[in-house]
């Protein structure tokens, strides 16, 4: 049975809908956020970080009530293994394939009344949004300034400022309930981008082992799981304003555990060659396991 197409008007009225309540959504609760940041500057203090958390979230539910609400007709297959046991009060780290803006939605969609709020990491430029870029801050999100190879030749203390500017926003999430969401493949998923990179995976992208790798040496005796989190778009990947115009007619998400081995809560992945290689070796299964993981999703969905 074919889907019926929304018309012109019916999209025109569902985006003026849509970007009214996320603009006066994030102004109503952004806005907060941004307030009692700036105190944080004088003291810092566990209550104010509760409080914030607490607006976030309100932010996201409000959102997530107006995916219900305006996308009824947009299906959502979600599939978590039974090993995997995930609480509002937990701990995760979490790695997710990239394929378009709206996998953050996704996974606030998923996430808000199932985990901790989730932080991830995320370009330095983003600060400058108005509102939620500030807040991305402020709510303690990793936050990385990429330099190119000619800035790190010019100040070689570049290369080791991000690490560390990561590793105090890891270590202040330990204070607190978290989830800290890893893209590790670093961008977007393209056709052009699989050709230049010759990545040996039908699916993604080839994985990116330095973030990962810190938050596990930071944060890794300390969480509850570490979750491998798979997103499927079967009938295409969308834009984000697609997804708000209810293009999309289904999310598949898929949720497992990850066993941490031992030896890379022992290792040291800047400084020992060894464990880099060991390291990248893998999360490559755990990468290969992914995309045959989304490869059956796909399949699963045209046996429908």
């Amino acid at each position: 049975m074919q889907r019926k197409q929304p018309s012109v008007f019916q999209k025109i009225k569902r985006g003026l809908t849509v970007g009214s309540v996320i603009t006066g959504n994030s102004i109503i609760n952004g806005t907060p956020v941004l307030a009692l940041g700036l105190t944080k500057l004088i003291k810092q203090s566990k209550q104010i970080d509760e409080k914030n958390i607490e607006f976030a979230n309100k932010w996201l539910s409000v959102n997530n009530w107006l995916i219900d609400k305006i996308l009824p007709q947009t299906k959502w297959d979600i599939r978590i293994e039974e090993d995997l046991n995930l609480q509002l009060d937990g701990r995760y780290l979490m790695l997710c394939n990239h394929q378009s803006w709206v996998d953050t939605t996704v996974n606030q969609y998923f996430g808000r009344t199932r985990m901790p709020l989730t932080r991830f990491f995320t370009k330095w430029e983003l600060i400058f949004i108005p509102v939620v870029g500030q807040a991305f801050k402020i709510l303690g999100f990793p936050m990385m300034k990429r330099h190119t190879k000619s800035q790190i030749a010019k100040n070689p203390a570049l290369k080791h400022r991000d690490m560390e500017e990561a590793r105090k926003s890891c270590e202040q999430l330990l204070s607190q309930p978290f989830t800290l969401l890893n893209y590790v493949e670093g961008t977007r998923l393209t056709p052009q981008k699989q050709k230049q990179q010759k990545s040996p995976y039908k699916h993604l992208l080839k994985p990116k082992a330095g973030g990962i790798a810190l938050a596990l040496n930071i944060l890794g005796e300390k969480v509850d799981a570490l979750v491998d989190m798979t997103i499927v778009y079967p009938e295409g990947v969308p834009e984000y304003s697609e997804f708000w115009l209810g293009d999309v007619p289904k999310v598949m998400v898929h949720m497992r555990k990850v066993e941490i081995p031992t030896w890379i809560l022992e290792g040291n992945y800047e400084e020992d060659r060894q464990f880099r290689a060991q390291f990248a070796q893998w999360l490559n299964k755990i990468w290969k396991e992914k995309d045959e993981i989304i490869e059956q999703l796909k399949q699963d969905h045209e046996k429908k």
